[in-house]
């Protein structure tokens, strides 16, 4: 299930329902099924690191959607094409900028899948990143969101990308899943249709995707209360409330 609302910085997904890698008779459609509410759908950001035409990052993070879909989530694929470097417009001001922010705000959960170049993720993949502040319009567009990480190479497998990147989720207070994937010369990997041919490479991309929808599942009710911050109380003047006084028990002498 995607969502369809008109934005001028999403890429669509080609035949979202067309899964020719996957064994349907081992996959649960619903993950996440008995961890929490599954009602609205788990919503996911897709981020990736590269404008080559044929991009290998692109079209991993476009065989994650369509198995977030397929797991009942709704989607969002961010197309970083028109996106300016950090500090190159001033205060931001620009139309894919405030749509990045607008659709990480909405997410509960994101993928980022970045491309190795010189032994590190792409000043694009980078760039996303670093639109997002931590703090926007009195909101936190990352805080609290479920992160799952991947890379492509063109050579042997690595792991140096997926290494920043799960360093910068954490800089941006997200929860990043214990699972990943990397994936080596992935040239080798995709048909002359861009999808990705069955493989352990595209098993370990289901794995991955469906620890997602879990964690997105069983920490929703309790995102809030995980990433609230003493430091940040006492920096607002914000008392805690003692447990008889939210239940409206307290009474006066």
């Amino acid at each position: 299930m995607s969502d369809t609302m008109p934005f001028a910085y999403l890429r669509p997904l080609a035949d979202p329902d067309h899964l020719p890698a996957l064994h349907p008779d081992y996959a649960y459609r619903r993950p996440a099924l008995g961890l929490g509410e599954l009602d609205p759908p788990p919503r996911i950001l897709l981020l990736y690191g590269s404008l080559r035409e044929r991009s290998y990052s692109r079209l991993v993070v476009e065989e994650a959607a369509r198995l977030l879909q397929f797991f009942g989530c709704e989607t969002r694929i961010f197309d970083p094409r028109d996106l300016p470097l950090p500090d190159q417009v001033a205060g931001d001001d620009h139309p894919a900028v405030h749509e990045l922010r607008a659709h990480s705000l909405w997410s509960e959960g994101q993928i980022w899948c970045s491309p190795e170049r010189h032994g590190q993720i792409t000043g694009i993949m980078k760039a996303q990143v670093d639109h997002l502040p931590l703090a926007y319009k009195g909101l936190r567009p990352t805080q609290g969101r479920i992160l799952a990480v991947m890379q492509v190479s063109a050579g042997s497998q690595s792991f140096n990308s997926i290494n920043t990147l799960r360093v910068l989720g954490r800089w941006m207070r997200m929860f990043t899943i214990p699972n990943q994937s990397s994936v080596a010369k992935a040239y080798e990997e995709f048909d002359e249709a861009g999808r990705m041919k069955p493989s352990p490479y595209y098993d370990r991309i289901v794995d991955v995707v469906e620890e997602l929808v879990r964690f997105t599942v069983l920490l929703r009710p309790h995102a809030e209360q995980l990433v609230d911050r003493y430091s940040e109380r006492k920096d607002r003047n914000e008392p805690v409330a003692t447990h008889v006084e939210k239940a409206g028990l307290a009474t006066s002498d």
